[in-house]
């Protein structure tokens, strides 16, 4: 499968606001009174790793999107990206 730029773009634009909402997110978690009584609640911890698994799922849909955006540019002499540049999925 090779990705559209239209598509790649929209991949690093959901990793760009994936790391944009989550940390804010995280942040007020850790100031709520629910999250604390003589160390992390169930409440802090599911969140946390709700946060973590989001930021390595966004991170991995940019990477994503990364790769297709640079695939499909042209080569130094002008021509397109070569079969084997291009993302693949593997059928």
């Amino acid at each position: 499968m090779t990705l559209s730029k239209r598509a790649s773009w929209f991949l690093i634009a959901v990793g760009v606001w994936t790391w944009a909402i989550w940390p804010n997110f995280l942040k007020n978690i850790w100031k709520d009174d629910r999250s604390w009584d003589d160390g992390p609640t169930s409440f802090f911890t599911v969140h946390l790793v709700l946060v973590v698994s989001s930021l390595a799922i966004g991170s991995g849909v940019g990477w994503l999107g990364i790769r297709g955006a640079r695939a499909g540019r042209p080569g130094a002499s002008g021509d397109a990206a070569t079969p084997d540049r291009l993302i693949s999925s593997g059928r």
